[in-house]
């Protein structure tokens, strides 16, 4: 049964406002540029540029500069050719002086490369094949991965190239076709394998020492040995000394395991990292400075203010001026909004990031990640008076360009660890201390896990074995067994 009732309910809700803010917190540099422009495009009352507050001042000057004097007809009338002027001197050679050294470079750069696609494609008319050769020549360098290699099997093209494109090949025809493509450059181009990879390499190499030799026996015959860091076995097998190997491994690791990306393609796909914030220190103070590209120079469109005062005075108000002021006064508020969303935002990340090198003191005056502190989220949220979500979005995807390179905001940010003595330390400087214990290590007995627990442990580490692993995972440091060098 339906009935009408009155109820009281006490709800709390985000304006528009507060999720346009929320919104814009998150979003770095680069993107902040692009969500403008998109602001700009779909509300006319929102410009680029300061506000214009010294027109009037200027234009009350060049009145009183000109105030008593006659002006001719001849002086009213504009005169074309006096703008015209062959003459000239070119635009280039006066640029410099119309520029200021503070002025800001908005120009994108871009670079214009080949793939290794195109340059096979290129190769493969050089060589003698027939049209269907050259056409199977042309599926298998598609086939081709960002690494220069082939996945797919052979009898797996013949079928390719019987259904796209009706050639009824043989797994002989489209094999002989893939060891001329192997035969181009770069070398190892086309390889099933990183075995066949690098044995089409050395296949290259000239002259054909003894060195060559033994590097090509181990990457045909005993490959699983050598990529497991066996040598033991190998020297058994082979029946040589320590050094040989040695000499044939130097050789072995000068090849390229990704041929395909010798060509620079991948160039473009580099991402571009723009600091939101700057810190310099001198003289043990630290100065902070938020790149400008965060702080645009946004206004309110002068044509729109002037158009609703205009409304405003009119004397008769027709309904299609009432929509006309209405619409003038959605974009107008919508443009103020966006302008105190993109102030807000400023200083709440300037505000944020000082909390942060305040509390990272002694890591950003001396560049020494073991006296990071354990900080999180709340520990900055509790000093700037605001919420911890509000906290997270100021650390996503924002960059930090110190004396000591450019960092990802969010790294700073680690749990605490206790030392026997109780005392909290960063996780981040229990990883520090592993690496650089990893990078002094004998690589012909590296330290295992284990040892590693044993090491923090004397240090007043009391860790597990385990989280010595994940932490050596998260440093993208291999095993024991694969850090091991002759």
């Amino acid at each position: 049964m339906l009935k009408q009732g009155l109820h009281q309910k006490l709800l709390q809700k985000l304006s528009p406002q507060q999720i346009q803010l929320m919104k814009l917190l998150q979003v770095p540099t680069i993107e902040l540029e692009q969500r403008i422009k998109e602001e700009i495009e779909i509300n006319p009352a929102l410009e680029e540029g300061a506000e214009e507050k010294e027109n009037d001042e200027l234009e009350e000057e060049e009145e009183d500069q000109y105030e008593g004097a006659e002006v001719t007809d001849s002086q009213k009338e504009i005169d074309l050719s006096q703008y015209i002027d062959d003459d000239e001197t070119p635009s280039y050679k006066t640029s410099i002086s119309n520029r200021s050294s503070d002025d800001e470079e908005r120009s994108m750069p871009f670079s214009e490369s080949k793939t290794f696609h195109d340059s096979l494609n290129q190769q493969i008319t050089m060589l003698n094949l027939t049209d269907d050769e050259e056409k199977i020549g042309l599926h298998i360098i598609g086939s081709l991965d960002d690494d220069g290699y082939l996945r797919r099997e052979v009898n797996n093209i013949v079928d390719d190239l019987a259904f796209s494109q009706n050639i009824n090949a043989t797994d002989a025809q489209v094999a002989e076709v893939l060891k001329a493509i192997q035969s181009l450059d770069p070398a190892g181009i086309g390889a099933r394998s990183l075995q066949e990879c690098l044995y089409l390499q050395l296949e290259r190499i000239e002259p054909k020492d003894a060195v060559l030799v033994l590097s090509k026996e181990i990457i045909k015959n005993h490959f699983e040995a050598f990529s497991k860091k066996h040598y033991d076995k190998i020297i058994a097998k082979l029946e040589i000394d320590e050094e040989y190997l040695k000499e044939a491994i130097e050789e072995i690791i000068k090849l390229n395991p990704k041929p395909g990306n010798s060509e620079k393609s991948d160039f473009k796909n580099m991402p571009t990292v723009i600091p939101d914030f700057l810190i310099s220190s001198e003289d043990d103070k630290l100065s902070l400075v938020i790149n400008s590209r965060n702080a645009p120079e946004l206004k309110i469109s002068k044509g729109y203010s002037e158009m609703l005062q205009t409304y405003a005075e009119a004397s008769k108000r027709d309904k299609s001026q009432k929509e006309a002021v209405l619409f003038v006064k959605q974009k107008i508020d919508a443009a103020k909004w966006f302008i105190d969303a993109i102030k807000q935002r400023q200083s709440t990340l300037l505000y944020t990031m000082n909390a942060i090198m305040e509390f990272q003191r002694d890591y950003f005056l001396t560049g020494d990640e073991t006296k990071l502190r354990p900080m999180i989220l709340k520990d900055i949220a509790e000093i700037v008076s605001l919420d911890i979500s509000t906290i997270s979005r100021v650390a996503n995807s924002k960059y930090v360009q110190t004396t000591y390179g450019t960092f990802l905001l969010k790294t700073f940010f680690s749990e605490s660890l206790s030392t026997d003595s109780g005392e909290e330390v960063s996780t981040r400087e229990v990883k520090k201390i592993l690496q650089n214990h990893i990078e002094a290590e004998d690589k012909r007995k590296p330290l295992t896990d284990e040892k590693l627990m044993d090491i923090l442990k004397e240090n007043g580490y009391n860790i597990a074995r385990r989280t010595v692993a994940k932490y050596r995972e998260m440093l993208n440091i291999p095993v024991a067994r694969l850090r091991k060098e002759l």
